[in-house]
């Protein structure tokens, strides 16, 4: 996994408490009638083009080869789906550098929309606006390579594991309710404490949002691995979404692009392809 230690901004917003976000905050409406998102109409900031921001480097498995225009990666893929719904060809886009934290900052932007994992959240959508969400945030179990549990394929292999986990967030939550363990999980103020525990073998293997435990894996801890990847069931799911400036009109009609890439079965398979077993994240059931 070719990720760096710039994830470390992204991977520490993704891996957010409960309370954080609901989905589709600050996306808009339908258009009221389909002409309104005619591309020749749509509120772009270049007429004829499509500019997208996202930060660099671009990291994998959002990204291949730090290159958001080759169309690889699971953010890249889903960019080109959702412009070419709008009416765009790949040659019509244009990708600009755009910083993670300044995507949501307040003011005008450059880009039409961002693309970066970023969480919708009530606190963002009060100065930027959002698309639907595009991702709902999963999470990994990560342990080290070669280690009693790092074989595990079914959450039932890791009843009798010693979990870390960072108190007051989804992961928590998912442990209680699907892994179920054995022994209580131990919980750590700290996601890093999490993680040295992992280092220092005082737990069998952590539980993080799948964004964060690429992050571990290449970054954090030494021989470490992705044992698989679970959906949480309970409590309000986390989601990325594309990010706006505040009040710009073309959100509904990016909401409506989207909504064709999902219904068509698109948005899952670029979802299996990039973030599952080819990314070294399995889905645990």
């Amino acid at each position: 996994m070719l990720l760096a230690v710039g994830l470390l901004a992204t991977a520490a917003v993704a891996c957010a408490p409960e309370t954080t976000g609901t989905a589709g905050a600050g996306g808009s409406a339908a258009p009221t009638a389909a002409a309104s998102c005619a591309k020749d109409q749509l509120a772009v900031k270049t007429p004829g083009r499509l500019t997208i921001g996202t930060d660099k480097p671009a990291y994998e498995p959002w990204f291949k080869n730090d290159d958001p225009k080759s169309g690889e990666g699971f953010e890249s893929a889903v960019a080109y789906a959702v412009a070419g719904q709008l009416g765009y060809t790949r040659d019509e886009v244009d990708w600009i550098t755009v910083p993670f934290d300044a995507a949501f900052a307040p003011g005008a932007k450059k880009f039409d929309f961002d693309v970066n994992q970023v969480s919708i959240t009530p606190d963002r959508a009060k100065v930027v606006d959002f698309s639907k969400g595009y991702y709902t945030v999963k999470q990994a179990v990560v342990a080290i390579d070669g280690s009693k549990y790092a074989s595990a394929t079914s959450l039932a292999d890791l009843k009798d594991a010693t979990i870390g986990v960072q108190v007051g967030t989804t992961s928590l939550q998912a442990v209680k309710d699907l892994i179920q363990p054995a022994t209580e999980p131990k919980v750590y103020n700290m996601q890093v404490d999490a993680v040295n525990a992992l280092k220092n073998k005082q737990v069998d293997a952590i539980v993080v949002d799948l964004p964060t435990a690429f992050y571990v894996t290449a970054a954090q801890v030494d021989n470490s691995k992705i044992v698989g990847q679970f959906a949480a069931t309970s409590g309000a799911p986390e989601e990325f979404g594309l990010v706006f400036e505040k009040g710009n009109g073309l959100v509904s009609c990016v909401d409506q692009a989207l909504e064709k890439v999902r219904s068509s079965g698109d948005l899952q398979k670029i979802e299996t392809e990039w973030l599952g077993s080819a990314a070294g994240a399995p889905e645990l059931k």
